[in-house]
């Protein structure tokens, strides 16, 4: 009894599906698909799902929520088969000339149709065999119809059965044995089917990695091979159900309205019993969802019987997997079980050929989900095709793999919280490509402003000192745009880190910027006075660092954010030193916080004059301070 407790704790609602190459695992809130690709990389695809029952609460009730469920589950299967195609048997991806015009010329997404069709198709297909085409809708027959329903109906309509006798039990206990006969026979055929055996292995990884975790072992390679490929959760039994629930109910069917809606005549009777079938799979499945949910939630031996043939038929449905078959299964379920947890986890797609605008938009949405501004994924188009960021939106293209790929890995770091121009290594300032990285802040807009005031001051022949300088941005602005107007300036640049002066001296060597770096705490280490003082200093409160956005103070240096107490530490340092520094007539810059502008002129009672700037945001943003 404690042993079927302890089972009942480790029991998991993640359910799954085989795919080609694959596995696909759903959760809660997410599902993921895991799938190896021609180059042996496991790929994962994964999306946040709303439960049909939290859409509406009718999908709640029992027999409701089972339809819900059967609908979704097809609907939702058919389209991982048809991505997890797109990365198995991903080949030559060059578009075709009539798929690139279709696409630029009249907007016509190809690909998009062909998947909405084999969705439709793969649905009623599944409908009217009662869901057996879900196992086999990669080798989606026409005849199915036939084989699952017509079939078994004529063979019995040839006995001697009376359909309408005894409320035809008879008579569809002996359909019924036709059909899960002709069921049976027709999974071990598709079995000897070489791509359908490896489907039947991913189904049989998935199966032992569930089991794995209900277990309470660790998800390993070793530990999920040793476990059952057989679940009492599988479709293959919920498949077994809806056969054995579709006789009672038929029969029961017929007995109330039987003598209302047959005619005599035999054709047109079989039609009427085929429609009345159809009429009533819903409540089928609905019936067969609530038994397999009192089912699985059982550890009674009793009810082994009612399990015993669901679980037999896996036998058939599933095989031994290889080994990386299993790391398919446990990487789709571990992120579904993260993601369920986590809802900060992003999604994530596959790396497969598309259209550009439908790639664009899947990001946009991810990124807006995550709290990211969306136009950063318009830098990311852009940056990885080489195009304006002007012409993402307005341009239709279709992407080969490696440029999906190119461009997902860049939106994926992105998710982790890590600044874009991180990611890509550099940014741009004042019309320089400058290095940047975690060892230095990423310039921004404002502070290009302070650059634009600091030209603006320079005097020619000139002395300037950037204090705090990071990445070099301002003293490089300065010195480059300073040589073009012939200003010849002579310019200094300190900072107390050794790694932000590393990152600051090779972007001067980049932008071929003749500059002095002094590693200096603002003036311990200057030597000599300046005409000119700018600097942006670190001006942000130390109790509100914790709640800047996560890619600020995760990511981006204490050392350069941190203002002390209330944020103005560096100005009263700068108060107190300035003047020993500065030229007669000299001018002194620097970048402020909101709200800090007042009290920083407050400090500097020595100067001649001082002023308030504001910045293209209308904020007080910049204090001049001339001696």
């Amino acid at each position: 009894m404690k042993k079927n407790k302890e089972q009942r704790k480790t029991r998991t609602y993640i359910g799954g599906q085989a795919v080609l190459e694959g596995v696909m695992m759903r959760g809660k809130t997410a599902m993921a698909t895991a799938v190896r690709d021609p180059r042996g990389k496991i790929q994962v695809e994964s999306e946040r799902l709303t439960p049909p029952e939290k859409r509406s609460a009718f999908l709640r009730f029992p027999l409701v929520r089972g339809v819900a469920s059967f609908v979704s589950s097809l609907v939702i299967g058919n389209k991982v088969l048809l991505r997890s195609a797109a990365v198995a048997e991903e080949e030559d991806d060059t578009p075709s000339k009539a798929e690139k015009w279709l696409a630029e010329k009249h907007k016509i997404n190809v690909s998009g149709i062909l998947n909405a069709i084999s969705t439709i198709l793969g649905i009623v297909l599944a409908l009217v065999v009662f869901g057996t085409i879900a196992l086999a809708s990669v080798q989606a027959k026409p005849f199915a119809l036939a084989l699952f329903v017509a079939l078994p109906q004529a063979v019995t309509r040839r006995t001697k059965l009376d359909p309408h006798a005894h409320g035809g039990i008879w008579f569809n206990l002996a359909e019924g044995g036709i059909r899960i006969a002709i069921f049976v026979l027709y999974l071990a055929a598709i079995s000897l089917i070489p791509s359908l055996k490896r489907v039947f292995m991913y189904h049989g990884a998935e199966h032992k990695t569930i089991t794995a975790y209900e277990k309470g072992l660790d998800l390993t390679v070793e530990n999920v091979r040793g476990c059952s490929r057989v679940h009492d959760r599988c479709g293959t039994t919920f498949l077994f159900l809806v056969m054995v629930v579709s006789i009672l109910v038929f029969s029961l069917a017929n007995s109330i309205v039987g003598g209302w809606i047959y005619t005599g005549n035999s054709k047109l009777d079989y039609l009427i019993r085929f429609f009345l079938k159809l009429l009533l799979l819903p409540l089928v499945a609905g019936i067969s969802f609530e038994i397999l949910r009192a089912l699985a939630k059982t550890e009674s031996k009793f009810f082994l019987i009612f399990k015993a043939p669901g679980l037999l038929l896996q036998r058939l449905t599933t095989r031994e997997p290889e080994d990386g078959m299993i790391e398919c299964a446990i990487e789709a379920f571990s992120r579904v079980k993260a993601m369920d947890e986590d809802p900060a986890l992003p999604e994530t797609s596959f790396a497969v050929a598309g259209e550009m605008s439908k790639l664009l938009a899947a990001t946009k949405k991810r990124f807006s989900r995550a709290g990211i501004d969306e136009e950063e994924a318009e830098w990311i188009f852009a940056l990885s095709l080489g195009i304006p960021k002007s012409a993402v939106n307005g341009e239709e293209r279709l992407l080969k793999s490696e440029q999906v790929r190119d461009i997902l890995n860049v939106a994926d770091e992105r998710l982790t919280g890590r600044p874009l121009w991180y990611i890509i290594g550099n940014t741009d300032f004042y019309g320089y490509e400058l290095n940047v990285d975690e060892r230095v802040l990423i310039p921004r807009p404002e502070t290009e402003g302070l650059a634009r005031l600091a030209l603006s001051c320079a005097e020619e022949g000139g002395k300037v000192l950037d204090l705090c300088t990071g990445s070099g941005a301002i003293a490089i602005a300065v010195k480059k745009e300073g040589d073009k107007k012939g200003l010849n300036l002579q310019v200094t640049a300190c900072d107390i880190s050794e790694d932000a002066l590393e990152v600051a001296k090779s972007n001067a060597e980049k932008c071929k910027a003749d500059i002095k770096f002094v590693q200096s705490d603002l003036f311990s280490r200057i030597r000599g006075r300046f005409s000119l003082i700018v600097s942006n200093p670190p001006y942000i409160p130390s109790a509100v660092i914790p709640t800047l956005q996560r890619e600020v103070k995760d990511h981006e240096p204490h050392l350069a954010l941190d203002g002390g107490a209330d944020g103005l530490d560096f100005y009263r340092r700068i108060a107190e030193q300035a003047g020993k520094y500065i030229e007669k007539g000299g001018s002194l810059l620097m970048e402020v916080g909101i709200d800090e502008a007042q009290a920083v002129v407050k400090m500097f009672k020595y100067c001649d004059y001082s002023m308030i700037l504001k910045d293209d945001f209308g904020m007080d943003r910049y204090v001049k301070i001339v001696f």
